[in-house]
């Protein structure tokens, strides 16, 4: 039902055929600048600042499973056992933890949608107050397969499917990954997901690899990606009424 919503709540950002209003209407140039501008820096909207490696580490984001749940797929960013408890490598989750905020600040300045999607039940109003505090949409129950590979059919044609979705939780249970991440994979919608030692990354677009059990770490990604979002929306509406002002200046 969440997914129902989510998907007739952003009908007015389908993609349609029919002609923008004349008032609307921009010098293709200007529209064109103001999509690729963000696109010739690395770090356009200046995710670095938002976090540290010390925020990383009070929020025991370095924290993994035990050694015997270990995935292999995930040895390459674990740094090390003590205790037989994995300690997960903090400079690799940076590098990945900004490449993964940098898209989905572009997505977001880009005006596309982006679903939260976790299954835990200690965080689910912690993910769904984050979706709906920087104007998008978040998923936190049962995970009916097909949705997305399907949506035409239980939807109808002309469904727009999410342009980003993010896993805060990548498993359904302790053993299965969630549903929608291989859905997501095999309709080429890219992902972020936060990955466990006991985790998967390898059909994740934007693996992050952190705890995804602690409430001070689920806290710090939430806080991160709700700052991140709302950062791009603001940019592009500066930028659109800069625009706006100098196409005035120029015709005047």
């Amino acid at each position: 039902m969440a997914v129902r919503r989510l998907l007739r709540a952003a009908a007015p950002r389908l993609y349609s055929t029919v002609p923008a209003p004349a008032a609307a209407a921009r010098p293709r140039a200007v529209g064109d600048k103001l999509l690729t501008e963000p696109l010739s820096h690395p770090d356009f909207f200046n995710v670095k600042e938002l976090f540290s490696l010390k925020d990383l580490f009070d929020a025991r984001v370095h924290l993994g499973h035990k050694k015997g749940c270990r995935h292999r797929f995930m040895e390459p960013y674990i740094f090390g056992c003590r205790l037989d408890q994995d300690i997960i490598d903090l400079d690799q989750t940076m590098q990945h933890l900004q490449l993964a905020l940098n898209f989905t600040a572009h997505v977001a300045y880009r005006k596309g949608i982006i679903l939260f999607i976790s299954r835990k039940r200690q965080f689910c109003h912690l993910v769904e107050t984050t979706a709906r505090e920087c104007g998008e949409y978040a998923h936190t129950r049962y995970w009916q397969g097909g949705l997305l590979t399907n949506a035409h059919i239980q939807f109808g044609s002309g469904v727009r499917l999410p342009d980003l979705i993010i896993f805060l939780s990548s498993l359904n249970n302790v053993f299965e990954p969630h549903v929608a991440i291989r859905d997501a994979a095999k309709m080429n919608i890219p992902t972020v997901g936060v990955v466990d030692t006991n985790c998967n990354p390898c059909l994740i677009t934007y693996p992050i690899p952190g705890n995804d059990d602690s409430p001070s770490a689920m806290e710090l990604y939430c806080k991160l990606f709700r700052m991140t979002i709302i950062r791009a929306k603001d940019q592009r509406k500066q930028n659109e009424v800069f625009d706006e002002l100098r196409s005035k200046a120029e015709g005047s």
